[in-house]
């Protein structure tokens, strides 16, 4: 018996044709879904290069180190968990992976500078 979710088309004696309605749907969502993660993650890179860097406070250093803990997690999703991850993704993310850890330390080392210095 043929899973509900699949649509079957017999063609002329040939194997059925297997297709998921729901997965299809799927895939055109993440096509928007990757749009607006995009947009997303570009605003969030330029709030966290300037306000936490330029401002020298802590606090919002600290958002920004926080912030790019999600962003690591995607970055290793598209690395590693992918079901099929082709050469190109996998050396983007990498170098991505470097950038995050460089920012990492650099803003950990801004904190503890910000943190030192005295305010009048």
């Amino acid at each position: 018996m043929l899973p509900l979710t699949a649509v079957c088309c017999f063609v002329a004696g040939r194997k059925p044709i297997l297709s998921s309605t729901p997965l299809q749907i799927l895939f055109h969502l993440n096509c928007w879904y990757f749009a607006a993660f995009f947009l997303a993650e570009v605003l969030m890179f330029v709030y966290k290069g300037s306000k936490g860097n330029l401002c020298e406070r802590c606090l919002a250093t600290s958002v920004s180190v926080l912030i790019l803990l999600p962003c690591v997690a995607l970055a290793v999703y598209y690395l590693y968990l992918q079901t099929f991850v082709l050469r190109m993704e996998f050396i983007l993310s990498s170098i991505l992976l470097c950038f995050y850890g460089l920012e990492f330390l650099l803003g950990l080392v801004s904190i503890f500078a910000f943190s030192r210095s005295k305010v009048y």
